[in-house]
């Protein structure tokens, strides 16, 4: 019997490729969305700051899961995973601590600007990589859960720091 996974997943590029990314994503999304329900409207500033905490929570348990694996992925494309081997081997836990950060002072100015500052400096060395067009796995989802770095991993690193700054100047 044929593979599902095989038989529907198209050869070349598509977007079937972030499903897991999309999947993981969509729940957290759902989830922040639902608990951010109060009577019949939603409070999206919490929303966004369960996003986030979820957000960072679960990407950092994937990163987590292969610490050196991740350190090696991150190394091909973060500018200073690149130059500092050490700072692949932190980031999960700058993640983790981001997450934490999101769950007890979502509304930390302190806390949104770094979140800024890391995702903004990350999204550059993306978007330098791919300008080049270089083709490699993006270390996101840890070494388990491949997708590709393309243009997906540029809009969650700028995402993510619009919403911190979104966070950060809402709260001005």
């Amino acid at each position: 019997m044929d593979n599902p996974a095989t038989t529907l997943a198209p050869s070349s590029f598509s977007l079937w490729q972030y499903r897991p990314l999309f999947t993981i994503v969509g729940l957290i999304a759902l989830a922040s969305i639902v608990t951010s329900v109060d009577g019949s409207t939603v409070d999206w500033m919490g929303a966004m700051t369960a996003f986030m905490a979820g957000f960072f929570l679960v990407f950092a348990g994937f990163k987590l899961l292969d610490v050196p694996g991740f350190a090696r992925g991150y190394a091909k494309y973060d500018l200073l995973a690149m130059r500092w081997k050490g700072y692949g081997y932190l980031y999960p836990f700058i993640e983790l601590v981001l997450g934490i950060g999101y769950l007890t002072v979502p509304l930390d100015p302190t806390l949104n600007m770094i979140t800024a500052a890391v995702m903004l400096f990350g999204g550059i060395g993306v978007t330098i990589k791919l300008l080049k067009r270089e083709q490699f796995q993006c270390a996101c989802l840890g070494t388990f859960i491949k997708v590709p770095l393309t243009a997906i991993t540029f809009i969650e690193d700028f995402g993510m720091a619009l919403m911190a700054l979104g966070l950060f100047f809402g709260m001005m």
